[in-house]
């Protein structure tokens, strides 16, 4: 069997454990459906009122937060006019200032020290924040901004490799480790064993780090790669 196991929402819980927006955190914390509360708070309406629409909206915000998107990239990505999506993200960072103050906060120590950091004190050099060009300039920033999530998520899914590798052959399995994608491990497993490894991966994956919020691991199986997806 193909098993696959990968990280729900990590760069999303990882912004809410570097911002400590209170908001954000207590959403994660409680479990709530995260793209329907923010459309909620954004978009004015009760959260049992939130359409699919409004939600998936909610969602491109969300992901977009994360990778330093601006009015101009999420009114691309939704079709929609650039003073409603300005709106938008106006009205997403009143909902959570907390996010606003931590991006904010990032960008100006990378235009400081030259480089953004990962949780785990990885570097990631952004020369584009010196230069004169404002698009050039702009990349920086994004990058700025994106880098501690997705770079943590990169650092959090390698030690969790090295720490399931360890298990796979402590533990006596058969099954193999295949494939990293991303926030997701792959692995060629005999069909018996797939209960057992789905619950020392997942165990794993969601205690590699403490952050304030829980990291969830989700798990499939199926004959094929893509019956596992």
């Amino acid at each position: 069997m193909f098993v696959a196991v990968d990280y729900s929402q990590i760069e999303l819980r990882l912004l809410a454990h570097l911002s400590a927006d209170e908001h954000l955190v207590r959403a994660f914390n409680e479990g709530e459906d995260f793209h329907a509360e923010t459309a909620a708070r954004v978009f004015g309406v009760p959260v049992e009122q939130v359409t699919p629409e409004l939600r998936s909206r909610a969602k491109a915000v969300n992901f977009g937060i994360v990778y330093g998107q601006q009015a101009y990239g999420l009114a691309q990505s939704l079709d929609i006019p650039m003073a409603e999506a300005r709106g938008m993200i106006d009205r997403y960072f009143e909902a959570y200032p907390g996010v606003r103050r931590y991006l904010d906060e990032t960008v100006e120590e990378a235009k400081r020290t030259g480089y953004a950091e990962t949780m785990y004190g990885r570097r990631r050099p952004i020369p584009e924040l010196k230069q004169r060009v404002p698009s050039v300039r702009a990349f920086g920033e994004r990058t700025a901004m994106n880098h501690p999530m997705q770079g943590t998520a990169a650092d959090i899914i390698k030690i969790a490799m090295v720490r399931v590798a360890e298990r796979l052959r402590a533990e006596g399995f058969a099954a193999k480790m295949i494939l990293q994608v991303h926030d997701e491990l792959d692995f060629e497993c005999p069909a018996g064993e797939v209960e057992r490894l789905v619950a020392m991966v997942s165990d794993v994956m969601e205690h590699v780090a403490e952050l304030r919020v829980p990291l969830i691991a989700e798990a499939s199986s199926g004959t094929t790669w893509a019956e596992a997806k």
